[in-house]
C-alpha cells in the first residue's frame, strides 16, 4: 500500500510537470517498500482457558522443577533481603509495602519461566545455558525497557506509600508499635489503611494490564515495547471478566506464598509464571507467517 501510492505520487508530479524524471534512488525505492508489522491478534478467553492454562503452568513446574525453583527462589530471596533491610534501618512500617509492591515486579524474575515453557512447547531440550542465555540477550532489548517500566512503578508506589505516611503521620518515622496502634484504633489509621490499599489496587491493576501479555509477547516476537503494552491493555479490554479473576487469583496465590517469610514463593512463581505463558499463547494469535 505504502510503494502504490508513492508510485502514483510520483505519477502525478511527473504529468503535472509535463517533463520526465529520473527513477527514484534505491534508497528512496526501499523507503516507500518498508512494511509495518501487523499488530498482535487479541483473542477472547473464556474461565475454562484460565483453569487449563494453570493446569498447564502446573505440568510444567512438574516437567522441570529445578527451573522453577531456581526462578521461584531467586524471587523470594529478594523479597526477605528487601524485608531484612527495612528492619535492618528500622522502617518496619514499610515490610507491608514493601511486599505488596514486590509483586509489581514478578513479571520480570519470570521471564525465565516462560522460556522455558515455550521450549517444552515447542519439544526443545532444557538447559540452563539456553534458558538463561535468551533471558540475559533478551533482556537488552525491548525486554529490558519492560522491565525498566515495572521497576519504575515500583519505586512510584514506594514513593506514594512514603507520601501518604508522611500525610498521615508525619514526616519523622513512625515506631512500629505506635503505628499498629493507630491504624487500628484511630480515624485516621482507617483512613490511611483504605486510600492506600485504593491506590495500590489501582496501581496493581494498571500493572497487570501492562505486563500479563506484554513479557511473554516480547520474548516469543520481534515487537516493540509499546506495541507488547498495548497488546496487553487490549487484551484485558477485551476480556475483562476472565482477566479479573486471573487478577484475583495471582493476588490471592501471592499473599499465601509471602505470608510464610515468603518460602511459598518458592512455588508459586514458578506455577503463576508457566501458567501466564500459556494464557499468552490463548490471548494472542500466532502470528501469521509466509
Amino acid at each position: 500500500m505504502v510503494r502504490t501510492q508513492g508510485a502514483e505520487s510520483i505519477a502525478a508530479g511527473n504529468s503535472a510537470g509535463g517533463t520526465s524524471t529520473e527513477a527514484a534512488s534505491p534508497e528512496a525505492d526501499a523507503g516507500l517498500a518498508v512494511e509495518l508489522k501487523p499488530s498482535p491478534v487479541v483473542r477472547r478467553i473464556e474461565f475454562a482457558d484460565i483453569a487449563d492454562a494453570l493446569a498447564a503452568g502446573l505440568r510444567d513446574f512438574q516437567a522441570a522443577p529445578a527451573f522453577g525453583l531456581f526462578f521461584g527462589g531467586v524471587y523470594a530471596v529478594g523479597g526477605m533481603v528487601m524485608v531484612a533491610a527495612a528492619a535492618f534501618w528500622d522502617l518496619l512500617y514499610l515490610v507491608y509495602p514493601l511486599a505488596a509492591g514486590f509483586a509489581l515486579i514478578g513479571p520480570f524474575v519470570a521471564v525465565g519461566l516462560y522460556e522455558v515453557s515455550r521450549r517444552r512447547e515447542q519439544g526443545g531440550a532444557l538447559s540452563w545455558s539456553g534458558v538463561l542465555g535468551v533471558v540475559f540477550a533478551q533482556s537488552r532489548r525491548e525486554l529490558g525497557w519492560m522491565a525498566f517500566v515495572t521497576v519504575f512503578l515500583f519505586i512510584m508506589w514506594m514513593y506514594q506509600v512514603r507520601l501518604l505516611t508522611a500525610l498521615f503521620f508525619g514526616i519523622k518515622p513512625v515506631a512500629m508499635r505506635d503505628l499498629l496502634a493507630t491504624l487500628v484504633s484511630t480515624p485516621e489509621g482507617w483512613l490511611f489503611l483504605v486510600i492506600g490499599h485504593v491506590d495500590g489496587a489501582i496501581l496493581s491493576l494498571v500493572v497487570f494490564s501492562l505486563t500479563v501479555v506484554s513479557f511473554p509477547l516480547l520474548l516469543d516476537r520481534e515487537v516493540d515495547v509499546v506495541t507488547a503494552m498495548i497488546a496487553s491493555v487490549r487484551a484485558v479490554i477485551i476480556n475483562p471478566l476472565p482477566m479479573l479473576v486471573w487478577a484475583a487469583v495471582v493476588v490471592l496465590l501471592l499473599i499465601v506464598a509471602a505470608m510464610p517469610f515468603f518460602v511459598g514463593l518458592f512455588v508459586v512463581l514458578p506455577v503463576l509464571g508457566h501458567t501466564t505463558w500459556h494464557l499468552y499463547r490463548r490471548l494472542i494469535a500466532p502470528a501469521e507467517t509466509g
